[in-house]
């Protein structure tokens, strides 16, 4: 059921004849059961009581405040119903205006969403001229079909009426003007098609701004606030709650160069620890990252396992990654989710990851000190509260069955590809 408010069958003779031999001979069976064991009885009871709650659907209007410097109304906006607002205003000169805020509660048992909205009437091409009137959310973000309203949770709506200044006074209207405004919304019970409501505020802790917040702000270059290092929790569907961090945030000349890795480059973010484990990939290694079986799980399982707000925000990556003994080129990908390597952990060159010189290290590992030498033990993770083993996306160059690592200790070792599984923590960029 879903919940809506708007916020306005000749062989039956032969059957029973057999059935009634079927009933004697069963007679006899117990009876001689019951002058056999007379004895020996046991009664087994299993006595309980389960109650189901009913769903309860309640999604109304609370606290409402106008907003200091509005016209006195002749009609104060009141609730004169739990999903009824009224008000009547007017407006006498150009700048006048009269809003409020207003929440939309839900205290139900059930997420709601929104199914449609409306506003009327449709100003004229003359009337928008000197008149204005919106609904937003109270921080101005625009109200979309689907976005949610979770149970026991609130979102704040904004509506304004304004009289607008216009150098042209021949736009201004020369007899009174009446208008009967309607604003409806319907919410109805959320399913799979729901999306969280978009708020873009100004940034303020990575640890608790939203995604939106956050992807707006490593796009427009306001990330200050944000430091290398800083963590957040994330809820992953099909792997549990997991921690993150900002892994990097710098973009060095060497990121514009032909062929090189874009993986430690720009807004970066890294699992603090790992979210499962899995083999990097059946037999040989000529193949390289790009045929693996953990980029696949990456691709698949964990990516759509991400919250819906981060994953659009999360942009394509350029991953170059070293190849194995019997191959001669680098493996270029283009991924959403990558693996590390040697470089970007300890700032290492190596011959035995071919692509270590087509990158950097990250700013994380590099303001820590971290190489293979110091402060490696920055670069464990555990699984399960139990600290082991780690993929690195690069294969082992003298060898066609081995891939990189980061071992128990936080330093970088070689292990058979299609061995033991080893830890899954990616990384990923916002832009």
């Amino acid at each position: 059921m879903a919940f809506k408010r708007r916020l306005k069958f000749d062989k039956r003779i032969r059957f029973q004849k057999q059935m009634s031999i079927m009933y004697i001979l069963l007679f006899v069976v117990l009876a001689s059961l019951g002058v056999g064991y007379a004895y020996i009885k046991s009664n087994l009871n299993i006595n309980g009581t389960a109650n189901v709650t009913a769903a309860r659907w309640d999604v109304h209007f609370t606290n409402l405040n106008v907003t200091t410097g509005s016209v006195t109304a002749t009609t104060a906006a009141s609730i004169t119903d739990p999903t009824t607002v009224t008000f009547a205003a007017t407006l006498d000169e150009p700048n006048d205006f009269y809003e409020f805020t207003v929440d939309v509660t839900n205290q139900g048992t059930m997420d709601a969403m929104i199914d449609s909205f409306s506003i009327s009437p449709t100003l004229t091409t003359a009337q928008e001229k000197f008149l204005e009137y919106t609904v937003t959310y109270s921080d101005g973000t625009a109200l979309v079909d689907k976005q949610e309203l979770k149970t026991n949770a609130l979102e704040t709506l904004k509506l304004r009426l304004s009289y607008k200044e216009n150098d042209d006074k021949t736009n201004y209207p020369t007899t009174d003007q009446t208008f009967t405004i309607n604003f409806s919304v319907d919410y109805v019970q959320a399913d799979e098609t729901s999306e969280e409501v978009e708020h873009i505020l100004e940034p303020a802790s990575f640890s608790t701004d939203s995604w939106p917040t956050i992807i707006n702000a490593v796009r427009t270059n306001n990330t200050s606030v944000y430091s290398i290092g800083a963590t957040k929790q994330i809820e992953l569907e099909e792997y549990g709650t997991h921690t993150i961090r900002i892994a990097n945030k710098t973009t060095p000349s060497a990121c514009s160069t032909t062929g090189y890795s874009q993986t430690a480059c720009g807004f970066v973010i890294e699992f603090t620890d790992i979210i499962d484990r899995c083999i990097m990939m059946p037999g040989s290694t000529v193949g390289g990252w790009a045929n693996s079986t953990a980029r696949t799980i990456l691709s698949t399982n964990v990516y759509s396992s991400l919250p819906k707000g981060l994953k659009k925000g999360i942009i394509n990556t350029t991953v170059v990654s070293g190849h194995s003994q019997s191959a001669s080129d680098n493996i270029i990908t283009t991924d959403k989710l990558y693996f590390l390597n040697i470089k970007e952990v300890w700032g290492i060159s190596s011959s035995y990851d071919t692509a270590s010189d087509l990158t950097r290290q990250l700013d994380y590992y590099q303001n820590n000190g971290v190489t293979n030498t110091s402060n490696y033990a920055l670069a464990k993770k555990k699984y399960n509260n139990s600290v082991e083993f780690w993929w690195l996306r690069s294969a082992y160059s003298s060898d066609n069955y081995k891939y990189w690592v980061v071992d128990s200790t936080g330093r970088n070792y070689a292990t058979e590809a299609n061995g033991v599984s080893e830890g899954i923590s990616p990384a990923f960029r916002i832009g």
